[in-house]
């Protein structure tokens, strides 16, 4: 066979190979990309949890659920999921009032719905997809850019379940919302002069959060990020042995398991909110650097979607998730590094959690299921 011969022969193959994936709605860069992002997780919070093969067991089946979520949403045409995507926010709402009302109490915080026997799960994390879905629902059928009404009702939708979320008190999740439905808004078209105001207004939004909303452990991180040394054995204790953690592992890191700031307990919530340090202590700068070129290409891979989706409707969802997405890792590593406040918001992919993982997943699958049914141009 002739080198012609064996490149035709490899084309074909490849166009085989694209053409079954398209046929089960799987964006094939997505997909390797998250599977790598999931092998590197479970390889790390093995470290981060001081060897808890149960938490592993339970991290993986939480990646093998989100992944059969993501297949399924992947099926969907987006026409059905703006179809639905208002009785979704109603069901949203109406779940975190029940939250609110009766919701399950752990550390401090009333973020749960707890059935006995059944399943635990937190409602805010569904929002993260619900609240751009309706929102890009709305504008799509609306004349862009929005007039006054339209962006006063946008702002409505995104503040009911953002006040309620602030309740439980969940700040960080609570911003990750706000973040959506504000990336659906900028890239339908928001005037700049409307964007400037909102930013001249945050100023006395943010006096008014710190004096009516905010609760004073969270008025405590504040004060805490700006000075992390007042109190260095209180408060500023998790920034300080985070970034200690992060300065100790130098270029290649310190090895697999091989961390002090965790496996001797000096930084707390390790296998959660601040696990990135583990994984540059562990690892150094080229494991987070590693970590942050597969975050890089994710969001990429989601910009392009983004901008190949044929709808109105498919390109403000996918841009929001895409968008989300950078903000979740953006704040996290932030606030581990001491570069903003902590909000309590998890490493995506890395840290541990249920249902945020099967959310996150689920947002993917939102974005395969925009790029695979490509074909669907009727209006929303």
């Amino acid at each position: 066979m002739s080198n012609f011969d064996r490149m035709l022969s490899s084309e074909d193959v490849m166009r085989r190979r694209a053409s079954f994936l398209q046929r089960i709605h799987v964006d094939g860069p997505l997909l390797i990309l998250l599977l790598a992002l999931a092998a590197g997780s479970l390889f790390v919070l093995y470290s981060a949890s001081g060897k808890n093969w149960d938490l592993l067991l339970k991290q993986a089946s939480s990646f093998g659920l989100g992944l059969v979520s993501m297949f399924i949403i992947a099926q969907l045409e987006p026409r059905f999921m703006a179809r639905w995507a208002p009785v979704a926010y109603l069901g949203g709402v109406c779940l975190l009032v029940v939250v609110d009302v009766m919701g399950h109490n752990a550390m401090g915080a009333t973020r749960w719905i707890n059935i006995p026997g059944v399943i635990r799960f937190q409602p805010s994390e569904f929002m993260k997809i619900i609240m751009p879905a309706t929102l890009a629902w709305y504008l799509s059928k609306r004349t862009l850019p929005p007039d006054l009404k339209h962006v006063a009702i946008s702002l409505m939708l995104i503040g009911v379940p953002f006040i309620l979320i602030v309740r439980q008190p969940d700040l960080g999740t609570a911003l990750l919302i706000l973040a959506g439905g504000a990336f659906v808004l900028f890239m339908g078209g928001l005037r700049w002069r409307w964007i400037l105001t909102a930013i001249g207004a945050a100023v006395p939004v943010a006096v008014a959060m710190w004096f009516f909303f905010m609760h004073d452990y969270q008025k405590q991180r504040v004060l805490t990020f700006l000075d992390p040394e007042s109190d260095p054995l209180g408060t500023g204790w998790n920034i300080i042995q985070s970034k200690a953690a992060i300065g100790s592992g130098g270029v290649f890191g310190k090895g697999w398991l091989l961390g002090t700031q965790s496996h001797l307990d000096f930084l707390p919530e390790s296998h959660t909110d601040f696990i990135i340090a583990v994984l540059g202590e562990e690892f150094g700068l080229v494991g987070i650097c590693a970590l942050l070129l597969l975050y890089l290409l994710l969001i990429g891979r989601g910009l392009v979607i983004t901008a190949q989706a044929q709808t109105l409707y498919g390109k403000l969802l996918a841009g929001s998730l895409t968008m989300t997405f950078f903000v979740y890792v953006f704040v996290n590593i932030g606030m581990v590094s001491g570069l903003l406040p902590v909000v309590g918001v998890p490493l995506p992919f890395i840290s541990y959690g249920g249902t945020s993982l099967v959310t996150l997943l689920s947002a993917f699958g939102v974005l395969m299921s925009i790029h695979t049914h490509r074909k669907w141009i009727a209006q929303v």
